[in-house]
């Protein structure tokens, strides 16, 4: 390998994306956009879901326990209703989500047995919202009758149920306040670096075929591998730009914790980049237009990432046709790694599995794509 030929190969794949302001949007732009899109527009935690509520009764007891519906962060009252016609016309129209319809002889039921039931009709269109709500709801309501359980056993001769002798104390690791933002910036991160990489080098040799300048890269001395090395160098330094662009992001501007070390994310990132330069850089030696190129590539690399990685749906609750075919995901090893170096703080012992599994696509994509390309013209 010569390096004197690697480095005209760089400084001619530099002065192209210099010149090309297509590319130049792509590496600068595009990182720091997903990561505001994705980092503010994915979150699984859903709150201020809108309520409405049907007081049937209008007592003390039943306003109390509407207040707690009003002081909850997870709900916002939006009407007060007064009929069920009006109810159902407030689920037609999509005012709410769910309503809480308190019956005429609440307070009477609560005082008589201290127990006693309210209704929520709930707009199931979307099913996980309406779920979500329910659990809520059910917080909700269980706190207001532990409150109401206290003030009425205070009461003499009142009958009020007996409390429950066991009781369940959650100590939440790693994530301590439960906030998907937490989870999903560090996916966000690995979309963006597979999004960006493959795009850039997908277009590195079908540029060369489109623009006619194929015949004098074919007839220079310069070998596979070195051509290789000297296209993707030059976007394997922007890449490593914008994860430390979209890292610092996501630890400054999102707050997320980071518990681990930088030499372990450092590595696991070059690992990553790599696989995704390569696999760029192999649909560019084998696709010739730039559309296509670049077509393939977000096929090959955004879809997997998005869909099959862990990112957006949980493997262990993919159906189990489809849970072998994300081992097969290499941003699925990247993910895992990033997620447990910012919130566990693991070590380049921890992750030994993942680090090995991306070692090895690094190496075998590589010398794919390296022998992929040959000097000829047919």
């Amino acid at each position: 390998m010569k390096l004197r030929r690697v480095r005209a190969v760089v400084v001619k794949e530099g002065l192209q994306i210099w010149r090309d302001r297509r590319s130049l949007i792509i590496a600068l732009l595009m990182p720091f956009m997903q990561m505001l899109l994705l980092g503010y527009g994915v979150n699984l935690d859903i709150k201020h879901v809108a309520v409405c509520t049907f007081d049937r009764e209008n007592s003390q007891t039943s306003q109390s326990l509407l207040k707690h519906f009003q002081a909850s962060s997870y709900f916002a009252v939006k009407h007060v209703l007064d009929s069920y016609k009006s109810v159902t016309t407030a689920l037609d129209r999509g005012d709410c989500v769910i309503t809480i319809v308190i019956p005429p002889d609440f307070s009477e039921r609560l005082r008589d047995s201290g127990q006693s039931s309210i209704q929520a009709i709930l707009d199931a269109t979307d099913d996980n919202t309406a779920a979500v709500a329910t659990g809520y709801a059910q917080s909700v309501v269980s706190g207001f009758s532990d409150e109401v359980q206290l003030q009425f056993s205070g009461i003499g001769g009142a009958s009020v149920a007996a409390a429950a002798p066991l009781s369940l104390e959650a100590r939440v690791w790693y994530n301590e306040d439960l906030d998907s933002r937490n989870f999903i910036i560090p996916g966000v991160v690995a979309v963006v670096m597979a999004l960006v990489g493959s795009q850039l080098t997908s277009l590195t040799i079908s540029r060369e075929w489109e623009r006619g300048t194929m015949e004098l890269l074919v007839s220079t001395p310069i070998t596979s591998m070195e051509l290789m090395i000297g296209k993707l160098l030059p976007y394997f330094a922007i890449g490593m730009l914008d994860a430390t662009f979209c890292l610092g992001i996501a630890v400054w501007w999102f707050g997320v914790p980071f518990r681990g070390s930088l030499a372990t994310l450092t590595l696991v990132t070059v690992l990553f980049l790599i696989v995704v330069l390569s696999i760029g850089y192999l649909v560019s030696v084998t696709i010739r237009t730039q559309l296509g190129a670049s077509q393939i590539a977000l096929i090959l690399t955004m879809l997997p990432t998005m869909m099959l990685s862990g990112y957006t749906f949980p493997i262990d609750q993919m159906p189990d046709f489809i849970r072998p075919v994300t081992y097969l995901v290499y941003s699925r090893y990247y993910l895992t790694a990033l997620k447990s170096i910012f919130l566990k703080g693991s070590g380049v012992v921890d992750l030994w599995f993942p680090i090995l599994i991306m070692l090895l696509y690094a190496a075998a994509v590589g010398t794919w794509a390296a022998r992929a390309f040959r000097k000829s013209l047919d």
